[in-house]
């Protein structure tokens, strides 16, 4: 019996890197999964390989469980389908991994507001509106939200500072701000047996949203890595017994649990 038979899974931003990642890995483990992302035609720029579909395909020619989601995280209405579609193709929802996220670079003073826009609303709105969306069904028989978080969360403390950087302000605060409402929904929904955690990157990975930032398509870079310990890691979250909540992951310090995986 795999780790995770009988689980669904809803993983955003699922379509390539990280997220497609932790997509293969929890079907690799038996989990069915709703590959979610808004990529669901192929984009003519290299930086950017795979949709929901291609990464559906290859889950289910591998002998596992997959279904592609058009998901806007930006969007209320685009969650709410995703959500319901997720439950109602999968036969339930009982872990949604908030893996879609977005960095633009910018000081306070350069920042623009549609920026601002962007990275809260996608980056920290757009978890809670899908964990406020998949509640009803993890309600029936638990389950798990994890939530993927990053270094930038980690408070720099009082300066003067000898190596002062500029330009990733706000989202390090978004990213806060999802660890601490994960720790809050872990003390309000342990009753229910919902148990969530955030698993969180404190190390670079080439990946193509990376790629794309720093790249153009004239002269793009497609060497990409795999996200393989985070994948692992969301399985190990997972599979956890309900009253492992309100942790922040360092997948950094799993190396040893996870290699057992």
């Amino acid at each position: 019996m795999a780790l995770l038979d009988g689980r669904k899974a809803l993983v955003t931003g699922s379509s390539r890197g990280i997220g497609a990642d932790i997509a293969r890995e929890l079907a690799a483990h038996g989990a069915a999964v709703a590959v979610a992302a808004r990529s669901d035609e192929a984009s003519p720029d290299p930086r950017l390989p795979g949709t929901i579909r291609t990464v559906s395909e290859e889950i289910n020619n591998a002998g596992g469980t997959a279904v592609p989601v058009v998901l806007d995280v930006r969007d209320p209405d685009s969650i709410a389908r995703a959500v319901e579609q997720t439950a109602s193709e999968l036969g339930g929802l009982d872990i949604l991994v908030n893996n879609a996220a977005v960095l633009v670079p910018g000081t306070l003073e350069t920042s623009q507001a549609r920026h601002i826009d962007l990275i809260w609303q996608l980056d920290l709105r757009g978890p809670i509106l899908l964990a406020k969306a998949a509640l009803p069904y993890m309600k029936e028989n638990g389950g798990d939200i994890i939530n993927i978080s990053s270094g930038a969360a980690d408070m720099p403390g009082p300066g003067p500072y000898d190596d002062p950087r500029a330009g990733g302000q706000f989202y390090g605060m978004v990213k806060a701000g999802l660890e601490r409402i994960t720790q809050g929904w872990a003390m309000e929904l342990q009753s229910e047996q919902i148990a969530c955690n955030v698993l969180t990157l404190r190390y670079l990975i080439k990946t193509p949203g990376h790629w794309y930032a720093l790249t153009t398509p004239e002269q793009p870079q497609t060497e990409f890595e795999d996200a393989e310990w985070m994948a692992r890691a969301t399985v190990w979250i997972a599979s956890q017994p309900p009253s492992y909540t309100g942790n922040i992951v360092d997948d950094r310090d799993m190396r040893d649990t996870l290699a057992a995986l």
